[in-house]
């Protein structure tokens, strides 16, 4: 079947809640792809982050096909011997005490916003039927009804009501401005260090640090969610590291799993994690033994590799050589490790389209920027053709 016939049947059968550029993607290694007509293409988007280590990255594969001729899945109706494995080693990574994973980053946050709840109700003095939790404008979370009912996005929004109630917003970045909203009823604060989505927005320094210290001054959880930027996507283990704090609750999904497999999970403080008694909270597939498995193998690679050292000297070099390209059309290049925005003054997507006629795959991100996030194993050869691409393209 050729590909105007695949398009065909994408066109007859499928919803049309996307808009993918104009490339048919059959086989992927390392950071390059390959479409159904056999050019190759360098992936500058990583499946949103999620493919941290790469396409097809032999370990993670070994570790799903190994796992899947044992037992992939029993339900949390029982046991299996991989769960406790994959625990220790990510609460031992994020240092925190206590994992419940989920599958997909979008379960991931209704289970840090469930928990919080549950915890606000049961030790907060919070009534049951309030509580609100202050997140950020221009934030992306997921697309479930309670999380778009905190979008600040219409077109997240529109036709998607009645909306979930008991969430504020404020703006990203700005510490005074969650202090200054928080009151006798808030009971956790959600954010991303860095909004991706949103542009790849990076908040001033001690941003993070400051809105830790709030919380602690008035007993409120803070809630991070990685899903994007944990696991070595901006130069260290997860982004709250560059602030040297903790979070309460920290949301990870995406590189949790290399892209192999669906994986997320919320991590959180023991006391809050046991707000969660059976029959509260579940997942068919949560915590299977092939999640398990390939989610340990994902994690193995990330620290053995050091792909958060690699994303931060090689995100450096990126940012230093971008930075030369003389544009008119570049408003701001703004990045943290391997994260890296380029705002334009006009709209990025015709520049993405070129990009791709050039064999360079990224994502045009809020209209007018164009997001630059390689998988981490990226070398500085391939940076150096990613850079001379964009080069061209821009100037």
């Amino acid at each position: 079947m050729d590909v105007t016939q695949l398009e065909a049947k994408v066109r007859d059968y499928g919803a049309r809640n996307y808009k993918p550029l104009d490339v048919m993607v059959t086989k992927g290694e390392g950071i390059w792809v390959e479409d159904i007509n056999g050019k190759r293409y360098m992936d500058c988007l990583s499946a949103y982050s999620s493919l941290n280590q790469g396409h097809c990255h032999p370990r993670i594969l070994a570790a799903l096909v190994d796992q899947a001729k044992k037992l992939h899945l029993t339900s949390r109706a029982f046991k299996n011997d991989m769960l406790p494995r994959f625990y220790q080693k990510i609460c031992n990574l994020a240092g925190l005490d206590a994992c419940l994973p989920m599958n997909t980053g979008t379960e991931a946050v209704e289970t840090a916003l469930k928990a919080a709840r549950k915890y606000a109700h049961e030790f907060m003095n919070i009534d049951s039927n309030g509580g609100n939790i202050i997140a950020c404008k221009n934030n992306f979370h997921g697309r479930t009804i309670s999380i778009v009912s905190f979008s600040s996005e219409p077109l997240y929004r529109d036709g998607f009501g009645p909306y979930t109630p008991g969430f504020k917003l404020v703006p990203f970045g700005d510490a005074i401005a969650f202090e200054e909203a928080i009151d006798d009823s808030t009971i956790g604060i959600l954010l991303e260090p860095i909004q991706g989505e949103g542009g790849i927005l990076l908040p001033p320094d001690g941003y993070l640090a400051r809105v830790r210290e709030f919380c602690n001054e008035r007993g409120i959880l803070m809630i991070l969610d990685e899903i994007q930027t944990g696991l070595g996507r901006t130069g260290k283990m997860f982004a709250h590291d560059w602030e040297e704090i903790k979070p309460d609750i920290l949301i990870l999904g995406k590189a949790l799993s290399g892209g192999m497999y669906p994986v997320s999970a919320m991590l959180a403080r023991r006391d809050i994690m046991d707000v969660f008694a059976p029959g509260t909270h579940g997942s068919t597939f949560g915590g299977n033994p092939l999640a398990c498995a390939v989610a340990i193998a994902a994690l193995d690679v990330i620290v053995e590799e050091n792909l958060p050292n690699r994303a931060l000297e090689l995100g450096k070099y990126l940012m230093k050589e971008l930075g030369k390209i003389q544009s008119r059309v570049i408003k701001e290049i703004r990045g943290r490790g391997l994260l890296v925005g380029i705002e334009l003054v006009e709209d990025a997507r015709p520049y993405c389209e070129m990009l791709l006629n050039r064999g360079i795959l990224c994502k045009d991100t809020h209209g007018t920027t164009i997001r630059i996030a390689p998988p981490l194993i990226i070398e500085r050869d391939e940076i150096d053709h990613l850079v001379s691409i964009m080069n061209e393209i821009l100037s």
